[in-house]
């Protein structure tokens, strides 16, 4: 395949070389002269282990750095177009796409009318971009995606540093379309990888970036609020705590997906108390540590939240009997103490939806002892699937997994099980 790649930075440079690697000839376009000499030249802008002999192995044999000059004839042979440039801060915080829309200018501007070509972002847009911003700026110009040309974004998760391996023994590959014919050329671009391509839609493929990094931003975040709050109580060996910290196998044998995954809110017994008794202490000491207030904040408004989204899917009939498969604050405990469940049957009796019906495995006995809630029960989930008008998931318990092959009836899932 033949592909244009907009910026040679760290990003740019690094997914033209890669791309170079897989096969393909590149083009990448850079505005800045003297960067583009030092590239012509075989030499890196920058520091990046490996990427500096993929230069010399690949520059003007499948890789060509070239200037806006050159541009007409590159995007005339190119199947994608690749953006690869910066898109810094803006206005209160907002991403500024200036360059991005320069570029797709410039594209625009010398790209054959005759021939199917995909415009890939690459660059970090915040989600919603290509779907609000840039789709109906192309179908302003008289374009029809999907049909005239497709438009796709394709996130990076590289490391400075790291750049080149991190290219090459990528972990996933995300490809956000728009159409199945912008997903088949892409996939085309990544033939050769073995590493999982996941085709998702435009919004999803942009938030999945900012999902990585605000992780990351927030695990560190919390790591230094933490530092502080132990500081402001004292006598707490921060570095001893953390280390010790890394030592639970929760971290070092569990998935990812065993504390990083959304729900209803955490319950039990353990969390609850002591998030708000550490945040208590820290405030009383004199820090009003943020990340721990807003923790709890979060986890307060979520059986309102997850209330409303059973409202919106199941409708305004109160007369309907709302089945609760779940009544445990996790799969695997009868420990009913503070369970979502709880606060979302509370949250729907409050706004009308009196008619609810509860099933658990193991903690029906439990959660009637703990609440007082004017509902009904059931010991069989086969009873409750015929009972219920509509479905609602509150505990990720295995037998829910198939629920939707054993009822037609609207199944709402609160725990992103199905």
């Amino acid at each position: 395949m033949v592909i244009t790649v907009f910026g040679l930075g760290f990003v740019g440079l690094t997914t033209s070389l890669g791309f170079s690697e897989y096969g393909h000839t590149v083009y990448g376009v850079e505005i800045n002269a003297e960067r583009l000499a030092t590239i012509s030249g075989g030499k890196l802008p920058f520091l990046e282990p490996g990427l500096d002999e993929a230069l010399v192995r690949h520059l003007n044999k499948r890789f060509f750095p070239i200037g806006t000059d050159a541009l007409a004839q590159a995007v005339k042979d190119s199947d994608c177009i690749y953006f690869c440039v910066g898109t810094p801060y803006g206005k209160n915080g907002q991403a500024d796409l200036a360059y991005l829309f320069s570029a797709i200018d410039q594209t625009l501007a010398v790209r054959p009318s005759d021939k199917y070509q995909v415009l890939v972002v690459k660059s970090t847009i915040p989600p919603s971009t290509t779907s609000s911003k840039i789709i109906p700026y192309l179908e302003e110009k008289g374009l029809k995606v999907g049909e005239d040309l497709g438009v796709a974004n394709n996130p990076e998760f590289l490391r400075e540093g790291h750049c080149w391996d991190d290219f090459m023994n990528a972990d996933r590959i995300v490809l956000g379309v728009s159409d199945d014919r912008s997903a088949q050329v892409l996939k085309k671009v990544y033939a050769s990888v073995k590493e999982p391509v996941c085709c998702v839609s435009l919004n999803t493929g942009e938030f999945i970036k900012y999902l990585s990094n605000t992780l990351l931003a927030t695990l560190i975040s919390y790591s230094n609020e933490m530092s502080v709050v132990a500081d402001t109580i004292g006598d707490i060996d921060v570095a001893e705590a953390f280390h010790i910290l890394h030592m639970d196998k929760r971290w070092g044998g569990a998935t990812m997906a065993s504390y990083c995954y959304p729900g209803c809110g955490y319950g039990g017994y353990c969390l609850p108390k002591d998030t708000n008794a550490l945040y208590a202490v820290a405030r009383t000491a004199g820090f009003d540590a943020q990340i721990l207030k807003n923790v709890i904040s979060t986890n307060d408004q979520m059986p309102e939240f997850i209330a409303q989204k059973i409202i919106r899917a199941i409708g305004n009939d109160k007369n309907q009997t709302i089945g609760i498969l779940g009544l445990s604050f996790k799969p695997g405990s009868d420990d009913v103490r503070d369970t979502p469940s709880a606060k979302i049957i509370r949250s729907l009796q409050e706004k009308g939806y009196q008619h609810i019906c509860g099933y658990d495995p193991v903690a029906i006995s439990e959660f009637k002892r703990y609440y007082d809630l004017a509902m009904d029960y059931t010991t069989s989930y086969s009873e409750l699937l015929e009972k219920a008008d509509s479905l609602v998931i509150a505990t990720a318990w295995p037998e829910f997994k198939n629920v939707r092959q054993e009822t037609e009836k609207p199944v709402v899932d609160c725990r992103y099980m199905l």
